[in-house]
């Protein structure tokens, strides 16, 4: 079952689960479970995703209940009219805080600087900004990679564009990589969590989000678990309870 957040005649909120794909894409032909279908049985009607959320991130996911609502969401998610802000763990001691502005390409061309096609122009780089504050951090006596020790640090992120892997490509971008990134990340580090924590999923969460209501307008707050991962990992490093951290991006 899914963790209904909010649910009212026009739009239903769910906390997703990392690893669920919200619906079906033609790079995962072999999946049978997606969000929109898992929502649409538990609660006995049609949804429309407005927005997306990376397979391996979880958190805060925004469904309409009726093709109008879907217009006004998806527009709304399209001129970055909400907030949303992440919890995630990343490789090294960021700066206390700052602006990440650098643009990207489309996801694909980022990978693949040919293009997704064959034959494929070239898209030009988008203008990308997120913001980010250090939470707290932990340097541990382990050689993961080539120093003695190894450090690592839970992050605030807010995109206050909406592109692709956003959070993802520019953490990397600035040589703190998202622990759990088998696309923009670092694997040595990848294996150390799955190895030593148990912990391989991708270690970014939308805890927290600010949107307005398709019909009334009304303002409205959403707040939810990052996971049993970043709780167990925020015992382990000292960090005492991750629900106050957490909360402080509220």
């Amino acid at each position: 079952m899914l963790e209904i957040l909010h649910r009212d005649d026009a739009m239903v909120v769910i906390n997703k689960p990392s690893g669920l794909l919200v619906h079906r894409t033609a790079l995962d032909r072999h999946e049978t479970r997606f969000a929109v279908q898992l929502l649409r049985d538990q609660i006995g009607q049609r949804v429309w995703p407005v927005h997306r959320l990376d397979r391996g991130t979880s958190g805060i996911l925004v469904f309409a209940l009726d093709a109008v609502s879907a217009h006004a969401l998806a527009t709304q998610f399209a001129q970055h009219g909400q907030t949303k802000r992440y919890v995630t763990l990343v490789r090294g001691h960021p700066q206390p805080a700052g602006d990440i502005d650098h643009p990207l390409r489309r996801a694909d061309e980022a990978i693949d600087p040919r293009g997704a096609r064959e034959g494929a122009e070239a898209v030009a780089e988008q203008p990308a900004l997120t913001r980010f504050r250090r939470l707290a951090t932990v340097e541990l006596p382990v050689a993961v990679d080539r120093y003695p020790t190894s450090r690592y640090a839970l992050v605030e992120a807010m995109p206050l564009t909406g592109r692709t892997h956003q959070i993802r490509r520019h953490m990397n971008h600035i040589a703190h990589p998202v622990i759990g990134d088998s696309t923009h990340g670092k694997g040595v580090h990848n294996r150390y969590f799955a190895s030593a924590w148990g912990v391989s999923r991708l270690m970014l969460a939308c805890v927290a989000m600010q949107i307005r209501h398709p019909v009334s307008g009304e303002s409205m707050t959403f707040g939810c678990d990052p996971g049993a991962d970043f709780h167990r990992l925020a015992d382990a490093f000292g960090w005492g309870p991750i629900d106050g951290l957490a909360a402080a991006v509220r």
